[in-house]
Protein backbone atom coordinates (compact mmCIF):
# COMPACT_ATOMS: atom_id res chain seq x y z
CA UNK A 1 0.00 0.00 0.00
CA UNK A 2 1.01 3.24 -0.75
CA UNK A 3 1.11 5.96 1.52
CA UNK A 4 0.59 9.86 0.96
CA UNK A 5 4.26 10.94 1.20
CA UNK A 6 5.05 8.50 -1.88
CA UNK A 7 2.06 9.22 -3.75
CA UNK A 8 3.58 12.90 -3.82
CA UNK A 9 7.06 12.16 -4.45
CA UNK A 10 5.76 9.91 -7.21
CA UNK A 11 4.14 13.10 -9.07
CA UNK A 12 7.54 15.01 -7.99
CA UNK A 13 9.15 13.32 -11.09
CA UNK A 14 6.62 14.97 -13.42
CA UNK A 15 5.91 18.68 -11.97
CA UNK A 16 7.62 21.38 -11.67
CA UNK A 17 7.92 23.15 -8.18
CA UNK A 18 9.28 26.96 -7.46
CA UNK A 19 10.06 28.60 -4.23
CA UNK A 20 8.27 31.78 -2.45
CA UNK A 21 10.94 33.51 -4.29
CA UNK A 22 10.70 32.53 -7.27
CA UNK A 23 7.00 33.11 -7.00
CA UNK A 24 7.28 36.65 -5.73
CA UNK A 25 9.82 36.99 -9.27
CA UNK A 26 7.35 34.88 -11.70
CA UNK A 27 4.58 37.77 -10.08
CA UNK A 28 6.24 40.59 -11.12
CA UNK A 29 7.33 39.52 -14.40
CA UNK A 30 4.20 37.83 -15.59
CA UNK A 31 0.91 39.91 -15.21
CA UNK A 32 -0.79 37.39 -16.66
CA UNK A 33 0.19 34.85 -14.04
CA UNK A 34 -2.90 32.49 -12.28
CA UNK A 35 -2.33 31.63 -8.84
CA UNK A 36 -4.73 28.46 -8.19
CA UNK A 37 -4.86 28.07 -4.91
CA UNK A 38 -6.23 24.21 -3.97
CA UNK A 39 -7.50 24.46 -0.13
CA UNK A 40 -11.09 24.00 1.11
CA UNK A 41 -13.40 27.49 0.79
CA UNK A 42 -12.56 27.97 4.41
CA UNK A 43 -9.14 28.12 4.40
CA UNK A 44 -8.98 30.40 1.23
CA UNK A 45 -11.52 32.93 2.97
CA UNK A 46 -9.51 32.89 6.19
CA UNK A 47 -6.51 34.24 3.88
CA UNK A 48 -4.71 33.92 0.29
CA UNK A 49 -2.11 35.52 -1.20
CA UNK A 50 -3.68 38.85 -3.33
CA UNK A 51 -5.27 38.00 -6.73
CA UNK A 52 -5.36 33.52 -6.85
CA UNK A 53 -8.06 31.90 -7.43
CA UNK A 54 -9.79 29.34 -5.20
CA UNK A 55 -10.60 26.06 -6.46
CA UNK A 56 -10.61 23.52 -3.99
CA UNK A 57 -8.88 19.95 -4.79
CA UNK A 58 -11.37 17.88 -4.56
CA UNK A 59 -13.62 19.95 -7.53
CA UNK A 60 -10.39 20.87 -9.67
CA UNK A 61 -10.63 18.14 -12.48
CA UNK A 62 -14.20 19.37 -13.57
CA UNK A 63 -13.18 23.28 -12.88
CA UNK A 64 -10.70 22.74 -15.81
CA UNK A 65 -13.67 21.46 -18.32
CA UNK A 66 -16.48 23.18 -19.90
CA UNK A 67 -19.98 21.62 -19.09
CA UNK A 68 -20.17 21.25 -15.03
CA UNK A 69 -21.49 23.34 -12.39
CA UNK A 70 -18.25 23.29 -11.06
CA UNK A 71 -16.11 25.22 -14.25
CA UNK A 72 -14.60 27.94 -13.47
CA UNK A 73 -14.32 29.39 -17.41
CA UNK A 74 -10.57 31.76 -16.49
CA UNK A 75 -9.36 27.95 -15.54
CA UNK A 76 -10.48 26.11 -18.84
CA UNK A 77 -9.16 29.24 -20.70
CA UNK A 78 -5.96 28.97 -18.83
CA UNK A 79 -4.08 26.00 -20.83
CA UNK A 80 -1.43 28.01 -22.49
CA UNK A 81 -0.98 30.54 -19.46
CA UNK A 82 1.46 30.28 -16.68
CA UNK A 83 0.08 28.53 -13.30
CA UNK A 84 1.22 28.15 -10.01
CA UNK A 85 -1.06 26.03 -7.80
CA UNK A 86 -0.82 26.82 -4.10
CA UNK A 87 -2.26 25.11 -0.68
CA UNK A 88 -1.08 24.91 2.90
CA UNK A 89 1.90 23.33 2.72
CA UNK A 90 2.87 22.33 -0.60
CA UNK A 91 1.56 18.79 -0.47
CA UNK A 92 -2.27 18.92 -2.41
CA UNK A 93 -0.43 21.42 -4.94
CA UNK A 94 1.73 18.81 -5.98
CA UNK A 95 -1.32 16.72 -6.56
CA UNK A 96 -3.08 19.40 -8.24
CA UNK A 97 -0.43 20.42 -10.64
CA UNK A 98 -0.19 16.41 -11.79
CA UNK A 99 -3.69 16.60 -12.56
CA UNK A 100 -3.67 19.78 -14.45
CA UNK A 101 -0.68 18.58 -16.14
CA UNK A 102 -2.71 15.57 -17.06
CA UNK A 103 -5.36 17.63 -18.17
CA UNK A 104 -2.97 19.48 -21.31
CA UNK A 105 -1.97 22.39 -19.33
CA UNK A 106 1.43 22.99 -20.65
CA UNK A 107 3.05 26.08 -18.12
CA UNK A 108 2.33 24.55 -14.35
CA UNK A 109 4.37 24.62 -11.38
CA UNK A 110 3.31 23.73 -7.22
CA UNK A 111 4.28 26.35 -5.05
CA UNK A 112 6.99 24.24 -2.61
CA UNK A 113 6.31 25.10 0.74
CA UNK A 114 2.78 26.32 0.25
CA UNK A 115 1.24 29.34 2.22
CA UNK A 116 3.54 28.30 5.26
CA UNK A 117 6.70 29.40 3.40
CA UNK A 118 5.24 32.03 1.60
CA UNK A 119 4.06 33.95 4.91
CA UNK A 120 7.77 32.88 6.59
CA UNK A 121 9.08 34.66 3.48
CA UNK A 122 7.04 37.21 4.53
CA UNK A 123 4.80 37.76 1.53
CA UNK A 124 1.43 38.90 1.93
CA UNK A 125 -1.55 37.77 2.57
CA UNK A 126 -5.27 38.95 2.67
CA UNK A 127 -8.47 37.52 4.12
CA UNK A 128 -11.44 37.39 2.07
CA UNK A 129 -12.46 40.97 2.41
CA UNK A 130 -9.05 41.88 0.97
CA UNK A 131 -7.73 42.97 4.55
CA UNK A 132 -4.03 42.41 5.00
CA UNK A 133 -3.02 39.78 7.38
CA UNK A 134 -0.69 39.89 10.06
CA UNK A 135 2.64 37.74 10.02
CA UNK A 136 1.75 36.33 13.48
CA UNK A 137 -1.91 35.28 12.51
CA UNK A 138 -1.08 33.13 9.54
CA UNK A 139 2.05 31.94 11.63
CA UNK A 140 -0.54 30.40 14.21
CA UNK A 141 -3.14 29.46 11.40
CA UNK A 142 -0.85 27.40 9.55
CA UNK A 143 0.79 26.11 13.07
CA UNK A 144 -0.13 22.30 12.32
CA UNK A 145 -2.84 21.44 15.84
CA UNK A 146 -3.66 17.52 15.78
CA UNK A 147 -5.80 16.15 17.97
CA UNK A 148 -4.66 12.68 19.79
CA UNK A 149 -6.55 10.73 17.79
CA UNK A 150 -4.92 12.27 14.55
CA UNK A 151 -1.77 10.93 15.66
CA UNK A 152 -0.04 7.46 15.14
CA UNK A 153 -0.59 5.23 17.70
CA UNK A 154 2.39 3.43 19.55
CA UNK A 155 1.15 0.05 18.34
CA UNK A 156 0.54 0.95 14.54
CA UNK A 157 2.02 -1.38 12.24
CA UNK A 158 0.17 -0.33 9.01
Amino acid sequence: MMKFIEMIRGCLTDIREIMPWDLEERMQANPDLLIVDVREPYEFDAMRIPGSMGVPRGILESACEWDYEETEPELVRAREREIVVVCRSGYRSVLAAHSMQVLGYKNVASLQTGLRGWNDYEQPLEDKDGNPVDIEVADDYFTAKLREDQKRPADWSG
